[in-house]
């Protein structure tokens, strides 16, 4: 039975990645992706005629299932169990199937994804999804809270470095600093809504003349 074109089509950018994260976007070629995947360079030209378009068709399949956890989250109530929902559906995401391999990739060729229209629009959809993290809090505090929960998920990848931990476990530690955030966060629906918290009084500054 003949490869699907959806199943070639997956192995083109799986090969792509596994090329890219070993040598570099920037020194991987077209006929080095076909080589590895064993098919003529034409046959490769049949779905994707540049790197840009394998990058961009990676990028594609991230911002439909964002789009998919921003309808979601917009059409659920502003409370902390939605926000804990919302950021573990997220790790759900990112932790399966090729992701991993994808934010790897992202990591590490951040100049590439700037300069194409596609990650301009991955960057629109974090925010949207950081936006619907702090949905009716929009003290600065909780923006940057938000923000940064989705940063302890996609980054720990990366920033965990213990040896010999296991995807579980950086998805478990990613999501326990996520929820030390969301917890700070006030959204309208949260039946237990709490007060704004007191902070140190600061020093009185001199005005400026």
């Amino acid at each position: 039975m003949r490869e699907s074109t959806g199943g070639t089509r997956h192995r083109i950018q799986a090969v792509a990645l596994e090329l890219f994260t070993e040598q570099g976007y920037e020194k991987t070629s077209l006929r080095e992706i076909a080589e590895r995947l064993g098919v003529t360079k034409a046959a490769l030209y049949y779905h994707f005629k540049s790197k840009d378009e394998i990058v961009n068709s990676l990028v594609e399949d991230r911002l439909r299932r964002m789009d998919e956890l921003i309808e979601w989250g917009a059409a659920q109530p502003a409370t902390l169990a939605t926000r804990r929902t919302l950021i573990g559906r997220y790790a759900d995401t990112m932790f399966g199937g090729d992701l991993p391999s994808v934010m790897r990739f992202f990591e590490q060729n951040q100049t590439v994804l700037k300069s194409l229209s596609a990650g301009m629009q991955m960057r629109d959809r974090m925010m949207r999804l950081a936006n619907e993290l702090c949905r009716g809090d929009d003290s600065p505090e909780a923006q940057l809270r938000a923000a940064l929960t989705l940063f302890a998920v996609h980054t720990s990848w990366f920033a965990i470095r213990a040896p010999h931990i296991t995807a579980d476990e950086r998805k478990r530690i990613a999501l326990d600093v996520a929820d030390e955030l969301l917890a700070k966060i006030a959204g309208p629906d949260d039946p237990d809504r709490p007060s704004a918290p007191d902070r140190p009084g600061e020093p009185d500054r001199p005005r400026a003349a």
